[in-house]
């Protein structure tokens, strides 16, 4: 935990920042191997020389036993004096503070403190992020057998999957599996949307019953070691009507192949998503609305991202998914996703479960 601490020391001077208090449980836990059960459970006040965590009496042992390298301040609920105290021996005249993450409420009792102990409070962006962004072995060997279990999780519900089966009864299904194979929990709510349903990429799982010939997207994860795995597959129970299925099916999976071909370290955020999105434009139907795809470590939804704004360039060792999608109202859609570790040359596909769109019943 030392070299994170030390690279994101290494930020401070060029964000003309003495030091950080840090509130997202994600970045707590990057950072020292702690973290609470939510919303400022612990404040973590970090300077060149200093690296201290302010919790409540539920956490005292916690600390002491996953955080060393960190000063356990016994703070009780009083999330103000454990900043004044740190201001009264670090001296800061400049400290930053997770703007993406701090409640307005609790930045101006924030500020009150830090202009009477003759500071300043700067809001500072993706410090931390930055550095989690870029998996090292141990985080990428999390998320494999993340990614490993929601495969098999997969693979087990094809087996068992029948028409009548309800959304909801299909989602427990999967997430039951999940749990008693070795997943601390789901990594989502997760999603089951047959039919119609379907063209709603977060579509909500429901008493709708499964059918005979028609399209089903599911979109599952799970946790294991604190770190996240997402999959999505779309399936037809037996064959299809006609051949829209199978036309919708095959653009999307030409999408995905040939971004898979293209990203590579170097790659902007903003590409990847092109590679993807013009080979559905060129098609007959409208592209998907979402981005490609997005990080996956700590959080399930993380940096880099791919998508029409994403300015992120990307470096090996990064994960990122790569979902495209087609939507139809009325109708339903298709999503085929994988989870990407970007290298050098490429990328190496993690996710290995089964692309056969047709379950035989």
């Amino acid at each position: 935990m030392n070299q994170r601490l030390a690279q994101l020391r290494s930020k401070f001077a060029a964000q003309g920042l003495d030091g950080l208090l840090i509130t997202q449980p994600e970045n707590q836990y990057y950072l020292s191997g702690f973290t609470g059960g939510g919303y400022l459970d612990a404040t973590f006040l970090i300077s060149a020389e200093h690296a201290w965590i302010a919790t409540d009496s539920r956490y005292y042992e916690d600390v002491k036993q996953r955080a060393p390298d960190f000063h356990l301040l016994e703070a009780g609920y009083d999330r103000n004096k454990p900043l004044a105290d740190f201001a009264a021996e670090v001296k800061p005249k400049v400290m930053g503070y997770e703007m993406t993450h701090l409640t307005v409420a609790t930045q101006k009792d924030w500020n009150k403190v830090a202009r009477k102990a003759g500071f300043k409070l700067a809001p500072v962006k993706g410090l931390v992020e930055d550095l989690r962004a870029v998996k090292e072995p141990a985080e990428l060997a999390a998320i494999k057998r993340a990614v490993e279990l929601t495969d098999q999780a997969f693979t087990h519900f094809c087996a068992i999957v029948k028409p009548g089966m309800t959304e909801k009864q299909a989602a427990w299904q999967i997430e039951k599996y999940m749990r008693e194979n070795g997943a601390d929990k789901i990594a989502f709510d997760l999603i089951v949307a047959s039919g119609p349903n379907g063209a709603l990429p977060h579509a909500i799982p429901g008493e709708r019953k499964l059918q005979r010939g028609e399209p089903i997207v599911i979109d599952i994860g799970c946790r294991i070691d604190r770190y996240h795995s997402d999959l999505t597959r779309t399936i037809c129970l037996g064959q299809p009507p006609d051949d829209k299925f199978l036309k919708v099916y095959k653009t999307v999976l030409k999408s995905q192949e040939t971004a898979e071909k293209k990203i590579r370290a170097g790659v902007k955020g903003k590409r990847a998503d092109a590679f993807a999105r013009n080979v559905v434009a060129k098609s007959e139907f409208e592209p998907f609305g979402h981005g490609l795809g997005h990080g996956v470590g700590l959080a399930v939804h993380e940096g880099p991202r791919a998508s029409k704004l994403s300015k992120d360039v990307y470096r090996a060792g990064m994960t990122l998914t790569i979902e495209p999608g087609i939507y139809i109202a009325g109708w339903g859609g298709v999503r085929i996703e994988d989870l990407v570790v970007i290298r050098e040359d490429g990328v190496e596909i993690l996710s290995q479960a089964s692309k056969e769109p047709i379950i035989k019943i």
